[in-house]
């Protein structure tokens, strides 16, 4: 049996790939025409998030890594969809996370160094996911966004000149809308006598 490359066992099955690593860690669920999906709860779903984030060499795949995870995940969810208490507890619970971990700098052979230390190699993909998070909101808070399709719950970090990206992806989202705007027009103009 042939399998074609883009359903190979480890390759990464998302609809959106390249965002920042704390919004592509929220894109680890997604919904399209098959349901909902999360990357992380499938087999093997760890080590394909690691690899696809450039997080493989300095992350294990360990339980201990995906607890991290998800806990960290949970955190910018609210973070970027709660009000009030909801995300006062986000807040919180992102602090956590960069908790367990720090920038530690150094005078290297070849100059200044930084080197990310994490209390134990479980917490170091969830610590620098968290810490990206925070360079997001010091650089353009607003320039993250989530798709505008209402049923579609990704997020992505706005890099467009004129801050005006709504969709996902064109190719997803962006035409669905479009063809429903289409089919939309044409069902509520009245269809000119012949």
């Amino acid at each position: 049996m042939h399998t074609h490359p883009a359903h190979a066992a480890d390759a990464d099955p998302r609809p959106l790939l390249g965002e920042p690593l704390p919004l592509d860690l929220l894109n680890t669920r997604w919904v399209d025409n098959d349901g909902a999906h999360d990357l992380l709860e499938r087999p093997g779903g760890l080590a394909i998030w690691l690899s696809s984030a450039g997080l493989a060499d300095i992350a294990p795949d360990t339980q201990e890594t995906l607890g991290a995870l998800l806990a960290t995940r949970t955190a910018l969810s609210w973070m970027v969809a709660s009000e009030g208490s909801e995300l006062e507890l986000a807040r919180e619970m992102l602090n956590d996370t960069l908790g367990h971990g720090r920038v530690r700098r150094l005078l290297g052979s070849a100059g200044p160094e930084s080197v990310v230390e994490t209390d134990t190699p479980g917490w170091n993909a969830a610590w620098r996911t968290a810490d990206l998070y925070l360079r997001l909101l010091e650089e353009g808070p607003d320039r993250i966004r989530k798709c505008a399709n209402p049923v579609c719950p990704l997020r992505f970090y706005d890099t467009t000149k004129n801050g005006g990206r709504r969709w996902c992806s064109m190719g997803a989202c962006g035409n669905r809308a479009k063809a429903r705007r289409h089919h939309e027009r044409h069902q509520s103009t009245p269809r000119q006598a012949r």
